[in-house]
């Protein structure tokens, strides 16, 4: 004989079941029926919150500037103008986990050394004398340039130019880190981290075409600093070897150079460049992109609406997304980019497809 399930009603004493009832007597246990059609906590398809939107430089830098001058002191290091989208404006990220947003540094300032659980890169937008120091690494910063501030090195910012602000955005991976309960947050006791470890220069190091002779393997890449001159040398060369793709154009990554993977373990970071007149294919893919419009501008079509940009404009394509590029100009367009896919891949749920039609 069986024993009884501890707490059990005998059959004979269950009350009757009422459909209309059932859900609302469930509730009151936090808990409920999974059945019947899907829903938002089980789509047929990927269903994501995001929506595509776009935001333009050209109206929120003034909020960007104003901001510099009543945001003072140690707050200063969230003078930052956050990127939020209309399908969750009480939901601070961009689309999807990334976090986007401008932030400004005035001449002659500094923040404090800190560190943290989430994931960074930097796009610098403008100005001159900028620099930021990551790991003991200090470099100095300008527009195009992009910086990788990996997860939990400690790492600070300034401005050295007597007039002038510096503008760059942060691409983080905070609404991800935050979701799964991990992140962490800590100031320097000492507001610098710079005279407490040795100096470093990861450009000379891991930015040329010959490596240090290492089997150190990090997933986070050793290299801060991607220039923009180089960058953009890169992407030239590439257009002149015929590296092209249907649905991007010339398109390259920002990768770690000792393993030849993404920049960091979640954010992975692309440029690509699209020719004058050229239209791209159709395509989706799982995983949210952010777009920076580094130079020139265009068109991208997303799920059948089309939205114009232009430099220093950002936009964004929510997971599952169909979506293609155009540049209708007579000048070359430059995008960066960040997005979801190595986290996805690492999970084995990236997926894409082309319009076929």
């Amino acid at each position: 004989m069986k024993p009884a399930l501890l707490g059990a009603i005998p059959p004979q004493q269950q009350a009757p079941t009422e459909p209309e009832s059932f859900a609302g007597r469930l509730r009151r246990h936090h808990a409920v029926g999974r059945w019947g059609a899907a829903n938002e906590n089980q789509s047929w398809t990927p269903n994501p919150r995001s929506v595509p939107a776009l935001w333009r430089y050209a109206e929120l830098r003034p909020f960007a500037v104003e901001a510099a001058e009543f945001v003072k002191g140690e707050d200063a290091a969230l003078r930052v103008i956050t990127h939020l989208n209309p399908g969750h404006p009480d939901y601070e990220a961009a689309v999807g986990h990334l976090y986007s947003g401008l932030q400004t540094l005035k001449p002659h300032e500094r923040m404090t050394a800190h560190r943290h659980a989430a994931s960074a890169i930097r796009f610098v937008m403008e100005g001159e004398g900028g620099w930021t120091a990551v790991d003991g690494d200090r470099m100095t910063v300008g527009p195009g340039d992009v910086v990788i501030t990996p997860s939990r090195l400690w790492h600070e910012h300034g401005n050295d130019s007597d007039d002038g602000l510096v503008i760059w955005q942060d691409c983080t991976n905070d609404p991800l880190v935050n979701t799964l309960g991990a992140n962490f947050f800590e100031l320097h006791p000492q507001r610098s981290h710079l005279g407490t470890q040795d100096r470093t220069d990861t450009l000379a190091r891991y930015g040329g075409l010959l490596l240090p002779d290492t089997r150190r393997r990090s997933e986070a890449s050793p290299l801060f600093s991607y220039p923009w001159d180089k960058c953009y040398e890169a992407l030239v060369a590439a257009a002149r070897a015929g590296n092209h793709s249907p649905f991007d154009g010339v398109i390259m990554e920002y990768t770690n150079p000792v393993t030849g993977g993404p920049v960091t373990h979640t954010l992975g970071a692309k440029l690509q460049m699209l020719a004058p007149g050229e239209h791209t294919r159709s395509h989706r893919h799982t995983g949210s992109v952010v777009y920076v419009a580094a130079r020139g501008s265009g068109l991208v079509t997303i799920d059948g609406v089309v939205h114009p940009w232009s430099a220093g404009d950002t936009f964004c394509v929510p997971s599952w997304s169909w979506h293609s590029h155009a540049n209708p100009g007579a000048d070359e367009a430059v995008l960066f980019s960040y997005n979801e896919f190595p986290l996805l891949d690492k999970l084995g749920l990236y997926t894409e497809e082309a319009d076929e039609r």
